[in-house]
Order: structure tokens, then C-alpha cells, then sequence
């Protein structure tokens, strides 16, 4: 399967759009998807505060200073986790499929110039959350650059 994602347009809006396929039930991957511990661990800038209910609150630090909130919009264990974050939106969807499940992880913006590094990170993200889902040592593998060339090429710019 390719794991690369795609770049979708509509309404002015743009929406990254990832497939990952896990040996793993919809519901282990939903608890690791929504642990807070896990979740620091491949989410960019969460602290691992997280109120898990539609309109919980999600807390995120950037490191240099800036704080703030996303809230839960979509939460239907162990199939569907949905939150704003900014005026960012991130949903993630788990379907059952063979004996595991595919994810369906998709980010949709408003800004297209940062759609290569956008997909890039995301790529880098989704695969240290693939290492947490399958037991394997997270390892942050340093292919951004080889990341932001190919999705530079398939989204045209």
C-alpha cells in the first residue's frame, strides 16, 4: 500500500489525506490513538492533557512559548476521533478490514503553502505512530528532506 499522502482542494479549503493499514483491532489502535501518553508521543506539541468527550479540550505547547487548545468535535469509539485544533481540522478514522484495520487520517486547512512541509511532518508522525501500534522502539527517522522532495513533486509545487 502507499503510505505517501495525497492533497485534496475544495471550497478554498485543502485536506492532506493519509492511509495506514494496522494488524490491530479498531478498538487497540482507538486506545493508543487517544492516549494521552501515547498521543505526546507522535501528535506535534501535545502535553498529554486531553478531556476525552465531544468538546473536550486537548491542550498543545509548541515549545517556544505558545499554548493553546484544540476541541473533540467527533468521538465514536473505536471508529472515529475528530478535533479542531486552531482552525485546523484533524479526523481519524478506523476501519475494520482482513483481521486489522485501516486509518484514515486527514488534516484540512485553509494555507496551501505549507501543504509539502504539512505532509512531510505528518508522514514522519504517522509512522513513529505505526512503531507506538505495533510495540517497535520509536525511531524518528530523519527523511524530511527526501519527504518534502517527494510530496513537493506530487502535489506540483
Amino acid at each position: 500500500m502507499n503510505e505517501y499522502g495525497t492533497l485534496h482542494e475544495s471550497n478554498g479549503r485543502y485536506a492532506l489525506r493519509f492511509e495506514r493499514y494496522f494488524t490491530h483491532s479498531p478498538e487497540d489502535v482507538f486506545l493508543i490513538i487517544t492516549n494521552p501518553s501515547d498521543f505526546t508521543q507522535w501528535y506535534p506539541f501535545a502535553t498529554g492533557e486531553m478531556d476525552l468527550k465531544i468538546g473536550g479540550k486537548i491542550a498543545f505547547d509548541d515549545g517556544e512559548g505558545t499554548t493553546y487548545s484544540g476541541t473533540i468535535t467527533e468521538l465514536e469509539m473505536p471508529y472515529v476521533f475528530g478535533f479542531r485544533e486552531i482552525d485546523d481540522l484533524i479526523n481519524i478514522s478506523l476501519q475494520e478490514e482482513d483481521k486489522g484495520c485501516r486509518m484514515i487520517f486527514t488534516h484540512t486547512f485553509t494555507d496551501d503553502s505549507w501543504a509539502v512541509n504539512t505532509a512531510a511532518g505528518w508522514h514522519r508522525c504517522l509512522d513513529v505512530l505505526g512503531q507506538i501500534v505495533n510495540g517497535k522502539p520509536i525511531k524518528w527517522n530523519d527523511n524530511s528532506a527526501e519527504l518534502r522532495e517527494v510530496y513537493s513533486e506530487a502535489f506540483n509545487v
